[in-house]
Formats: C-alpha cells, sequence, structure tokens
C-alpha cells in the first residue's frame, strides 16, 4: 500500500508544481480604452488599430469611451484592470504625461503603472495667426513678445494640453512670456482666432491645415523636427527658435506587469499594420504619421516625454487644479 500512496503523492506534486496553460493570447475579447468621446480623433485611431487587432487575432477587439478629467477616468479604469492583456488603453501625450503634474485627482504615474505596448503616431503643433494680423511669420511674434512681453496673446484648445505647453516652452527659450489663453476645445478655440478674437493660436496640424489652405488662418511655424509630407512651404519653428520641436502623439499602453510575451505580440502587429499603406494613409488623413518602436524605445520615448514637459511645466509654474 505505501508504494500506491507514494507515487500518488509524486503525481499531486507534480502536478502542483506544473504551470497551467492557459489559450493562446488572445483566446477572448479584449477592450481598448480611449479617454475621449466617440469620433475623437484618439477614438478614430483607436477603432483603425481595433480593426486591425481583429483582423490579425481572429478576436473581437473593441473601444470603450472613457472621457472625463483629461484622462483620469480612463487610466483609473485601466489601473484596475488585469494585467492580462485583454484590457489595453490608448492615450495621447496630455493624458499621459501632463495630467498626473496638472490635476491633484490624477493619481496616477504612466511609468509607474503601465507599461508600454507600442507607440502609434505623433502630430507637431502648428501656430497659426488670423488673417487681420499683421504677424506674417513666428519670427513677428517672437519680435514683438520680446519687446512685450505678457502683451502677445496666444490661444490654444485646452490647459495643459501639448499646444498649451508648447507656447509656454517657446517663451521659456526665448527667454520672455506671452499671455496664455487656454478654452474649452479645440472648435471654440479655433472660432476665437478666425474672428480676430485672439491674434495668435497653437494646436496640432489636423484641424488647421484646411483653415490655412483656404485663406482663413496664416501659417506661421511647424513644430516637426522635419519637413514633412502636406506640410510644404510652412517653416520649422526650430529654424526660428532652436529646440522648438514637440509633438502630440499616441501610444497603447496595458496595466503594469502584463506579461512579456503578450506586450511582445501586441508590438508586433501593431507596428505591421503600421507599414501598412492603407493604415498610413488614414493616420495622415488625421493629421499624424506613424511611429513604429521596439517596446524598449517606446517605453524611453514616454518617459524622455514624461521628463520633458514636466521641465516645462515647473518652469513655467503653473500649479495643479
Amino acid at each position: 500500500m505505501k508504494r500506491p500512496l507514494l507515487s500518488l503523492a509524486l503525481l499531486a506534486g507534480t502536478a502542483i508544481a506544473l504551470p497551467v496553460h492557459a489559450g493562446a493570447y488572445p483566446d477572448k475579447m479584449v477592450r481598448i480604452l480611449v479617454p475621449s468621446i466617440a469620433g475623437s480623433a484618439p477614438d478614430i485611431i483607436a477603432r483603425q488599430v481595433a480593426e486591425r487587432l481583429t483582423s490579425a487575432w481572429k478576436q473581437q477587439v473593441i473601444v470603450e469611451n472613457k472621457p472625463g478629467g483629461n484622462g483620469i477616468v480612463a487610466m483609473s479604469a485601466l489601473k484596475q484592470a488585469p494585467a492580462d492583456g485583454y484590457t489595453l488603453a490608448i492615450f495621447h501625450a496630455a493624458a499621459a504625461v501632463t495630467t498626473p503634474v496638472m490635476y491633484k485627482e490624477a493619481k496616477f504615474d504612466i511609468q509607474r503603472d503601465t507599461d508600454v505596448a507600442a507607440t502609434l503616431a505623433y502630430t507637431p503643433m502648428m501656430f497659426v495667426a488670423g488673417p487681420g494680423t499683421t504677424y506674417n511669420s513666428l519670427a513677428d511674434v517672437l519680435k514683438e513678445g520680446k519687446a512685450r512681453p505678457d502683451h502677445v496673446v496666444i490661444g490654444s484648445p485646452t490647459r495643459g494640453s501639448v499646444p498649451h505647453l508648447t507656447a509656454e516652452m517657446m517663451g521659456q527659450l526665448q527667454k520672455t512670456r506671452f499671455r496664455q489663453v487656454s478654452f474649452s476645445g479645440t472648435t471654440q478655440a479655433i472660432q476665437a482666432v478666425v474672428k480676430g478674437d485672439i491674434p495668435v493660436y497653437v494646436d496640432g496640424i489636423a484641424p488647421l491645415v484646411p483653415l490655412v489652405r483656404s485663406g482663413r488662418l496664416k501659417a506661421l511655424a511647424v513644430t516637426s523636427d522635419t519637413a514633412l509630407p502636406g506640410l510644404d512651404g510652412i517653416p520649422l519653428a526650430s529654424g526660428i527658435v532652436p529646440g522648438l520641436v514637440a509633438k502630440g502623439w499616441f501610444t497603447v499602453f496595458a496595466p503594469k506587469g502584463t506579461p512579456a510575451q503578450v506586450l511582445d505580440q501586441i508590438n508586433t502587429v501593431v507596428n505591421q499594420s503600421l507599414a501598412q499603406q492603407p493604415f498610413a494613409d488614414r493616420l495622415k488623413d488625421l493629421g499624424t504619421y506613424p511611429m513604429p518602436m521596439s517596446r524598449a524605445d517606446g517605453a524611453r520615448f514616454v518617459a524622455a516625454e514624461k521628463l520633458r514637459w514636466e521641465k516645462v511645466i515647473a518652469e513655467a509654474g503653473v500649479k495643479p487644479e
């Protein structure tokens, strides 16, 4: 009797020691959280990503809109989700790295609480002026800004956004200050500059390029580090203000501790999708440009952007609300 009992004990111990082999990832629906409303640029990009992941994995990938709190609502949901790859999020730069500094209710840190699964795309900022202003170049704005600090008004879509902080950074690089006016969104802000209520405005390129082409706004400079297709003839801001390069960006995040093999799989599929011309063209239609990276490079990129914008915020003396 002793020998069978010993054999059973050994078998039981072996069963406990062996890992449980789950199905290949993903074997159920995956959801992507987006910190903005349906129809917004992050939402459209997320749905493009979801479509391609669904096709590659033969498993449904859905988008859940969780607007509110400048990304706080979506980030809270991501933090509470299991770190198994079945809940992801696509955050834009402001929600990921400036919200935690700008808002007291943001109890998260993008590096501490998430893993970078894949980088998607970036969009440069553009400075524009109303057609009735005397500003015909960014140099004109800077000349008056230096002569009369805190006099030149520069509008941006929202407080703490990349456009807002881009204008702050320009003032810091030029050792002067501009009077910042942040609105409650892009639509209201663009109406203000078109009507002449504010003379200068900065935002991502997508909503501005059509107005520049129609002559309703004057393009002063774009903050990309190189010339980009579709922005021909618009001066680079860095050629006027050395170091003035600023990008909004979109990145896929997962809860901290998500298995590396799952993150690698997401990264591979996203990068393959970015290499496909239809997807790249769709991104460019939204004023964004593909930004494929390895997971390691993506993590370094997010860390550098976080440090960069935190420094701008601190130097600007912007206090959290």
